[in-house]
């Protein structure tokens, strides 16, 4: 094969490659010549022509091809306000699970198959449906257990009004309800005032409790220690009386000699001191028993 032959054969194996187009599993093409979409006649009517996954053959440098993702996705908006039947503003931030469903539709109504003028006409249906159902509903219903019923009705809406765009919404989700933030502000503030009125209610109810408890507390004590004093009044006056009972029944028992006891105790208590100075009668009883033993 000459040098000729060889460019040829490179020639001809480049346009085969560049006439083959590969579809892959979770796609679809739609191929469009001249600016005109390519039509298949089925039944005598001119349906645009949608690739299925596989290997197919296509005009080099004349027919362009549109890869359309045929799978599930997901719209992951930015959170949005929303006005309840009650005019109280919400933020609602939300997902959308769509797929398209007809291609040829989808193709036309966004450019040709623009992915993101697809989403923004979406998101532009589903927040028309929430707003409506939003509208519909107070805060107290929206968020005390009739959330389904809520992303249902807006399914149901928004399965319908998406149908010109050519897309199929398979799910509507409401991930988290807010309130603005200075709405949020002011009830953080009221909420606050009312827990610090609340709480100053209650040390004020604990403070009357400890009061009353410290008086009746001071009171038993007081109580207690006069009843111990009492007490220990009646068991010494009683040891007192005792003592005295048993000084006078021994006094009686023998006066004498009581006496003389008593008379030392007298003497020893008297000249402890070296410098103590007694004036007394010679013959007083306080020598008494100095002078003889028996104190005459």
């Amino acid at each position: 094969m000459g040098r000729f032959g060889l460019i040829i054969l490179v020639i001809l194996l480049g346009i085969g490659f560049s006439s083959l187009m590969v579809v892959n599993e979770g796609e679809r093409a739609i191929v469009s010549r001249f600016g005109e979409i390519l039509k298949d006649d089925v039944n005598g009517e001119a349906v645009t022509r949608v690739l299925a996954p596989g290997i197919h053959f296509k005009i080099p440098a004349i027919d362009k091809v549109k890869y359309l993702d045929a799978r599930i996705q997901t719209l992951d908006g930015a959170a949005d306000r929303f006005v309840t039947s009650e005019k109280k503003d919400l933020m609602v931030d939300s997902y959308v699970k769509w797929r398209i469903n007809d291609f040829e539709t989808f193709y036309l109504s966004t450019g040709g198959g623009n992915i993101v003028t697809a989403e923004d006409l979406l998101q532009r249906k589903i927040n028309n449906d929430l707003r409506t159902e939003f509208g519909r509903r107070t805060i107290k219903e929206i968020v005390s257990g009739k959330r389904d019923e809520l992303q249902n009705d807006a399914l149901e809406n928004a399965a319908e009004s998406s149908q010109d765009l050519g897309i199929e919404v398979v799910d509507v989700r409401v991930k988290q309800i807010n309130l603005p933030a200075n709405v949020s502000s002011s009830i953080f503030q009221r909420m606050r005032a009312e827990r610090q009125a609340v709480a100053k209610e209650h040390r004020a109810q604990g403070k009357e409790q400890s009061e009353i408890i410290r008086a009746t507390i001071d009171a038993d004590v007081t109580v207690k220690v006069a009843e111990a004093e009492r007490k220990a009044l009646t068991v010494r006056g009683e040891g007192d009386a005792l003592s005295a009972k048993i000084y006078a029944d021994a006094y009686n028992k023998d006066p004498e000699f009581y006496g003389f006891l008593r008379s030392l105790e007298a003497y020893k208590e008297s000249f402890a001191g070296n410098s103590d100075v007694m004036v007394l009668e010679p013959d007083s009883d306080f020598f008494k028993y100095m002078k003889s033993i028996d104190g005459k």
